[in-house]
């Protein structure tokens, strides 16, 4: 009896190695899988990290040069402004009018004075009345003449 249990015990050994090594190959290839898998994954994060990060840099360099250029746009709008009140100014009117007009200054005898008399009473023409106010004067009207 020994003997066939240990005929057995070494039948069973065979069947249990001849068994757990396809187990192994298994295992092995599910590994290998989830492995390529979590290694993909990783990839694809990385990639959207790295696309992110491009289009965010994009955006700030959008920001910056049209910072830029609402600065430019700012120091040009007060160059020209001070180049606009720099022609306007009484001066240079008085010097084109001059120059390029041929006015000439009015001399003290070309001025005449002329005294107008008129009342200091301003009158205001009455605006004209709408049609629903016409109506409410005309029985404000009545209800006064029947009262009496």
């Amino acid at each position: 009896m020994a003997e066939q249990n240990s005929a057995a015990k070494q039948d069973n050994e065979k069947n249990s190695h001849s068994q757990g090594e396809p187990q192994k190959n298994e295992a092995g290839i599910g590994s290998v899988l989830s492995i390529i898998f979590v290694a993909a994954l990783a990839a694809v994060l990385f990639g959207t990290v790295i696309y992110s990060l491009d289009r965010r840099n994009t955006v700030y360099s959008k920001v910056s040069s049209l910072t830029n250029e609402l600065t430019y746009a700012k120091a040009e709008n007060v160059r020209l402004q001070t180049e606009l009140e720099s022609k306007i100014s009484a001066k240079n009117v008085e010097e084109y009018a001059e120059n390029v007009l041929g006015m000439k200054k009015i001399d003290p005898s070309q001025i005449k004075y002329i005294e107008i008399q008129t009342d200091d009473v301003v009158s205001i023409p009455e605006q004209d009345e709408g049609f629903v106010v016409k109506i409410k004067k005309f029985f404000d009207y009545c209800v006064e003449y029947f009262r009496g």
